[in-house]
């Protein structure tokens, strides 16, 4: 297990958290490129996850683990069950709010679901708000009330499931996440936010806003044309 932690400071003000939570993650995104713009092509989740819930939100501190399921773990049951209690230790690590990034390292990611009626429930006890995975997800109708998910797919059994290592750098849907790093994630999927930029994130969101209601605005009056577009996109006449 590792504890390497290069993108966390320490925990963030409440309000900040609030600031994000109250952002969707494309707007996130957004501002990035503004308070961060080498973080423009990487940081986030490039293929599509399911989202069983559209009201979903996230932001929190990465717990991470790998997870397989098409054969047994090997282990004896005593081991077993010492890396499945550390991962738990792991789970209810603070700072909290977390959320839970997992990997399924198996060659078919999905081929047995971790996460279900019971872990979901254990999970939101720990302090968690969901779960980012490129593995399955079950028992969706037992599903933890509130508890957020993004997952590869949904399946019907758990099969072999057992945890691999935790506190461990994982990488979901091409987002790249350490242990402690701060996620932003909704329906549309998830993102990396550097901890020493989150603050400036909501004001360079509400620009970025400005700036494109002056075209949405435009765009969805009476009277729209080209000329009309071509003079906002280029106020100093240079075209």
């Amino acid at each position: 297990m590792s504890t390497d932690n290069p993108s966390s400071t320490g925990p963030l003000d409440p309000d900040v958290l609030d600031a994000l939570r109250a952002l969707d993650t494309p707007t996130v995104c957004n501002a990035l490129e503004v308070v961060a713009p080498h973080r423009r092509a990487y940081g986030y989740t490039t293929s599509p996850l399911v989202c069983p819930d559209p009201d979903t939100v996230m932001v929190g501190y990465a717990r991470t683990a790998t997870i397989r399921a098409n054969a047994p773990s090997g282990r004896s049951g005593n081991d077993d069950l010492a890396v499945r209690v550390g991962y738990y230790r792991h789970m209810a690590e603070g700072p909290q709010p977390t959320v839970t990034v997992i990997e399924d390292v198996d060659a078919s990611p999905g081929y047995g679901a971790w996460w279900g009626e019971v872990n979901s429930s254990i999970h939101a006890g720990l302090g968690s708000l969901g779960v980012i995975t490129n593995g399955s997800i079950r028992d969706l109708s037992e599903w933890a009330p509130g508890f957020g998910a993004l997952a590869g797919s949904i399946g019907p059994s758990h099969a072999w499931v057992h945890v691999v290592d935790y506190a461990v750098p994982v990488r979901v849907h091409g987002m790249s996440v350490h242990p402690g790093d701060l996620i932003h994630a909704d329906r549309h999927g998830a993102v990396v936010v550097p901890v020493d930029v989150a603050a400036d994130i909501p004001a360079a969101a509400g620009k970025i806003a400005a700036a494109e209601h002056v075209l949405i605005d435009a765009a969805r009056s009476d009277g729209f044309s080209i000329d009309q577009l071509t003079a906002l996109l280029d106020p100093k006449g240079d075209h």
